[in-house]
């Protein structure tokens, strides 16, 4: 089967985004209600237990990657009784992973307390809402989840970002309900509970519609199944090292600093996972793409597509940095008020972290399409493990610049230059590496170069709280992209992505001749 890589992306790109500005839009309306209707303490507390179940999670072993990265193939072949039989054993193994973290996740219920150092409301039964947040996780896996694997793997995920937009406004409508009228957490988390149900049966329904022919039946071969555990089994550790630097900042908040100071850190981190996640649509509808395209092009072809796409990213996630510069602080203190603010150290944290994290997302993008996990098993859990030890050690000097700080370091000095030796020894070539740097350099200057200007020029601009905000994000919007257009406009990374942004809207923007 021919994937449409550009078509397909595109379409990803377009639902992923329209779903993506509703979970940012909504959340946030409903975060803000939480804060001023039931108390900051409950947000540090959801935060909480998503960071414990993000632990539990390591029981997946990135089966869900391992599976659709074996489809790709098949796919490409249109080889439907491997898919079948692919299916099949995707779905064994799902269900014995939610049966495993139903285990884990009882025998963890007793030390549950100890990892809250203060503020939990009187009110609650910290035991019964830790088990309702777990009985939605262990239902994720058993109802239908490897009935996803087919939109990934044909890089359909449009048609689940539909159906997610459809769950999520009933479950944000019941959830805002009861933060404005019964104030009762404990049906807050049901309504979540019963939308993760409503969302997978919904998924296996449309996914059966979709595909007919793919059902779960046949055998795999001996050296198959071998190899797709190999995978996993080299999964493991990235895996591991993700959960860490994704929950250890959490717990370690909570348990050293408390629920209250969670809560004010969770509220930045929320504005920056929302672009984050954002951005990830890209990263998302294309991954598919990328695997297909590393199994039928040249290498070359490969290593101009890695610098084509690094380049977008750098151009998007350096103008976002900007953004957090210089509108942070202004839009914190319209939303949450002066008390729940953090010091501008913090905020220039933030945005080294979030541009660290975007470009680190480009090499992995092409280590997980590539399947390059074997070679890459261990860099994650040694990153991790460095963030770990940093934070534990940090925090209690620094607080929360500390937790910062110990993550952007150990991805920049540990996590990054592996990968990068991995990506450049496996699927591209050596000597391609140090022509990659220098594009790498160049961008990180010129963002540097541009957010200086930015917040140069938006710190003359006070006016009061709504118009200084609403200044300085026009400058935002202007200023770093003159710099870019000025400095790349010439580089050929900038004519294809052009290119590529005519033949995704089929030339009806035609921003090739009008820029160039």
């Amino acid at each position: 089967m021919k994937i449409e890589r550009t078509k397909n992306a595109s379409r990803n790109i377009v639902f992923g985004g329209i779903l993506k500005i509703y979970q940012i839009t909504i959340p946030f309306l409903m975060r803000t209600a939480m804060i001023y209707f039931m108390g900051v303490q409950y947000l540090g507390l959801n935060s909480l237990f998503t960071s414990i179940l993000q632990v539990l999670n390591l029981a997946e072993l990135g089966v869900g990657s391992a599976m659709v990265y074996s489809m790709y193939r098949p796919i490409a072949e249109d080889d439907s009784k491997t898919i079948c039989a692919l299916v099949r054993l995707y779905r064994t193994y799902y269900r014995a992973i939610g049966a495993v973290i139903a285990v884990l996740g009882i025998m963890l219920t007793p030390f549950i307390p100890k990892l809250i150092k203060s503020d939990l409301p009187p009110e609650l039964n910290i035991y019964v809402l830790y088990l309702l947040n777990l009985a939605a996780t262990v239902l994720s896996y058993w109802l239908f989840a490897y009935k996803n694997s087919l939109f990934q793997a044909h890089q359909r995920v449009d048609v689940t970002s539909k159906i997610t937009l459809i769950t999520n406004t009933i479950q944000y409508a019941v959830q805002l309900a009861v933060i404005f009228w019964l104030k009762d957490y404990y049906i807050y988390v049901i309504a979540a509970l019963l939308t993760q149900i409503l969302t997978n049966v919904t998924t296996a329904i449309a996914a059966n519609k979709k595909y007919p022919d793919y059902k779960p039946e046949g055998k795999l071969d001996k050296q198959t199944v071998k190899d797709i555990n190999q995978r996993i089994k080299d999964l493991f550790t990235s895996k591991l090292g993700m959960v860490i630097i994704n929950s250890a900042d959490t717990v370690i908040i909570s348990a050293f600093l408390g629920l209250t100071v969670l809560a004010v850190y969770q509220n930045y981190y929320f504005i920056l996972s929302s672009i984050i996640g954002f951005v990830t649509i890209i990263f998302q509808a294309c991954t598919a793409g990328i695997g297909n395209s590393v199994i039928v092009e040249s290498k070359e072809k490969n290593f101009n597509d890695l610098k084509k796409f690094t380049f977008l990213i750098a151009w998007l996630a350096g103008f976002c940095t900007c953004c957090f510069l210089c509108l942070y602080q202004p839009f914190m203190k319209i939303w949450v008020g002066d008390k729940l603010m953090l010091g501008f150290s913090a905020v220039i944290c933030f945005c080294v972290y979030y541009f660290v994290y975007e470009i680190n997302q480009v090499l992995t993008t092409y280590k997980d399409a590539a399947g390059i996990w074997h070679e890459d098993r261990f860099r994650p859990l040694i990153t991790a493990l460095a963030n770990l030890g940093m934070n534990l050690i940090m925090v209690q000097f620094w607080g929360i610049y500390g937790v910062l700080l110990s993550t952007v370091l150990s991805t920049l000095f540990i996590g990054m230059p592996w990968l990068l030796h991995n990506l450049f020894t496996v699927l591209f070539e050596k000597s391609q590496l140090k022509e990659y740097l220098m594009c790498l350099l160049s961008y990180v200057s010129v963002v540097l170069i541009s957010c200086l200007v930015c917040w140069l020029c938006c710190s003359f601009i006070d006016f009061g709280k709504w118009a200084t905000l609403i200044v300085r994000a026009v400058l935002c919007c202007i200023i770093p992209n003159v710099i870019y257009f000025v400095t790349y406009r010439k580089r050929p990374e900038f004519k294809q992505c052009l290119q590529l942004a005519d033949k995704m809207t089929k030339n009806k923007l035609n921003l090739e001749k009008k820029l160039s």
